[in-house]
């Protein structure tokens, strides 16, 4: 059965987390994705949690949480068992576990509300316990709240937007028990504070990532409320909405919450994924508008770079790279891209000379993908935005499950979520049946 490994909720030290980490690879079932302060799950995943955004006339037509059984030898494998639902459409987006795992949080993009669930009293039926909707007015003006994602008692709420509307994001800090801590806002060149700034800093936010033991913090950048909202035809038709997108990266110091660097990357950098290994200091990210990947690294003076690295795709085709997943090993980098429904996979065992190994059509859309800490499973989603996913036959809302033997995807299951009445589904955690015990 599996069981939650507890990880201590203070910084370990980074060589011996590292190591740890990786010495014990093959046993871990969990998303190599994750917080590297959260606990762990250790053995295969025995469910699937897909935080899902509602549409009209689907079900109840609200946002959900769905569990999927992800167990092999129950009866109910590759369905949906249990859902959670918060009630009515908030713009279902990212979300994420405490470091202890009890709680996830799931964010809703359109109105700011955070919703609370807990997951330890019973793992198969998550249920909610509790709604933050003052995000707005106790971070003194973040909007659109991104994800959650876990640091030593603490959530850390990356924002998209602000209460204008505009791009200017900020991270926002809460403690586990959904109380606020401090809210710290992305530099601009009116407001560096104190960073270098190699070409401008937009003050975008986006995804938010640590490395511990380099005490840094990554963060990327997107787009304000006023564009991610609108329908994707009309926004980019609108040649100057189309400007307002992130072009930067910020290099943070993590413990003291202050910038160092505003990193020029260009074409609108989403995910961000950080190498496992003990000795290497690099994340991956990858370009929305510009479809390259990018290597953010700390050179032998110390300091940070980025550059690109590989492309993905034909860039002139605009396939629109969306998530990306880092095996544990790190050694080769899943790439989704959105518009042609691709998953694409890199060789970065150079991380400076990615090269493309494989590639698989998931669907006729495609936005996430998780893959579990031994390698050997994969899960996607097809939900981007509501009003950006595509529309008519071509509006495919699944979760599909693939088995990965290093050199090709195998089909394991595949959900049509809009067949089952439950709406579209975004981004996906895994979860255990066992108690949460030592």
């Amino acid at each position: 059965m599996p069981r939650i490994r507890a990880t201590p909720s203070v910084a370990l030290a980074a060589p011996l987390c590292a190591a740890l980490l990786l010495s014990m690879g093959p046993a871990f079932a969990d998303e190599t994705c994750q917080s590297p302060y959260m606990a762990k799950i250790t053995g295969v995943e025995d469910f699937v949690y897909v935080w899902t955004l509602g549409v009209e006339g689907l079900g109840d037509g609200s946002d959900k949480l769905v569990t999927v059984d992800a167990r092999e030898n129950s009866p109910t494998f590759g369905k949906p068992i249990h859902a959670s639902s918060v009630g009515g459409r908030h713009e279902a987006h990212h979300g994420g576990f405490t470091d202890d795992r009890r709680q996830f949080w799931a964010a809703g993009l359109s109105d700011s509300k955070i919703f609370i669930f807990d997951v330890a009293a019973d793992p198969a039926k998550p249920r909610l316990v509790k709604v933050i909707d003052d995000f707005v007015e106790k971070s003194g003006g973040a909007a659109g709240p991104h994800g959650a994602y876990a640091l030593p008692g603490r959530m850390l709420i990356p924002s998209l937007s602000n209460r204008d509307g505009t791009g200017r994001a900020a991270l926002v800090e809460y403690s586990n028990e959904g109380a606020y801590v401090a809210t710290h806002w992305l530099p601009t060149d009116a407001a560096p504070g104190g960073a270098r700034i190699e070409a401008k800093a937009d003050g975008y936010g986006y995804d938010a990532r640590v490395l511990p033991r380099r005490n840094v913090m990554l963060t990327s950048s997107f787009t304000g409320r006023e564009n991610y909202m609108r329908p994707l035809g009309d926004l980019m038709k609108d040649g100057e909405a189309m400007k307002r997108f992130g072009q930067t990266m910020v290099l943070w110091d993590f413990h003291t919450r202050q910038p160092r660097t505003v990193l020029n990357v260009p074409g609108v950098p989403l995910e961000i994924r950080w190498a496992w290994g003990p000795h290497h200091s690099y994340a991956f990210t990858s370009t929305a508008l510009t479809s390259k990947l990018w290597l953010v690294h700390e050179d032998e003076g110390g300091a940070w770079r980025a550059k690109e690295v590989a492309d993905i795709g034909n860039p002139a085709m605009l396939p629109v790279p969306v998530d990306i997943s880092l095996s544990a090993d790190d050694r080769t980098l899943f790439v989704d891209t959105f518009m042609d429904g691709t998953t694409r996979v890199f060789d970065v065992s150079d991380p400076h000379k990615p090269r493309q190994i494989y590639e698989k059509t998931i669907g006729a859309q495609l936005n996430m993908v998780s893959q579990s800490w031994d390698g050997q499973r994969i899960y996607y989603t097809s939900s981007l935005l509501a009003n950006w996913d595509k529309i008519g036959p071509e509006n495919e809302q699944f979760l599909k499950a693939y088995s990965w033997n290093g050199k090709e995807l195998i089909s394991r299951f595949a959900i049509d979520f809009t067949a089952e009445r439950l709406g579209r589904p975004h981004m996906m955690a895994f979860g255990a049946a066992s108690l949460y015990t030592d």
